[in-house]
């Protein structure tokens, strides 16, 4: 059988090109908290999983208003509104660095596009308008996309298939000539529901090994 021929690379940003966690922040906050570094890390387990959710967070990636946000989950959790507020006064905090390891990765294929063997290297991610500029202030990198769709900027959010749909309105993308990189499974479930070849991402050596076995980059001499 052969194989469909891979023309564009869709990559999700955040724990997959961007080191981005919020503990990184509360850790560094921890004696403005009025904790140990001890007890913080106990808070914190509690805080991400039953107050600052990945649902609640999802808000803000869709595209409400970051302060709206806040405000409103604070009137439910009041006792933890000061948490709660960190969360977008220490945002930049939480975005440690750039993975170095899966940006080589990444410019090695923006590097094929460029020499003609891909027709576009994409952006596809759940991350809040504003402060993805922070993030393109910081990350030189996310210059060298074709194209991007940010969830913030576009008002929809994975795994959404209506995400995914704009990208091929937009770009022109097709799925089945199509690898998709992202860390979460629920995403990468609906990009391979919807005809896209797919990367659970865990790693950069992994990410370069998927890249290679679909003749997106030259194998490395051994």
């Amino acid at each position: 059988m052969i194989e469909t021929k891979i023309d564009w690379v869709v990559f999700d940003l955040g724990a997959v090109l961007i080191d981005w966690n919020p503990r990184y922040a509360y850790r560094k906050m921890a004696r403005v908290l009025g904790h140990s570094s001890t007890d913080v890390e106990a808070k914190l387990d509690f805080f991400l999983h039953d107050v600052a959710t990945g649902e609640w967070n999802s808000q803000m990636d869709a595209g409400v208003v970051f302060q709206t946000a806040i405000d409103r989950r604070a009137q439910e959790f009041p006792e933890w509104k000061k948490w709660l507020q960190m969360w977008r006064d220490e945002w930049p905090t939480m975005m440690r660095d750039a993975i170095g390891e899966s940006v080589a990765v990444f410019e090695e294929t923006v590097a094929a596009r460029r020499a003609g063997k891909l027709k576009g290297v994409i952006a596809l991610s759940n991350w809040e308008a504003n402060t993805f500029k922070i993030a393109q202030a910081r990350f030189p990198f996310l210059s060298d996309f074709d194209q991007r769709l940010i969830s913030g900027e576009e008002k929809l959010i994975k795994p959404n298939p209506a995400f995914f749909k704009l990208l091929e309105s937009r770009f022109g993308v097709q799925p089945r000539r199509s690898i998709f990189v992202d860390d979460l499974i629920k995403n990468t479930e609906v990009a391979a529901s919807l005809g896209y070849e797919v990367h659970l991402y865990q790693n950069a050596a992994q990410l370069r090994q998927a890249f290679e076995n679909r003749n997106v980059l030259d194998r490395k001499p051994s």
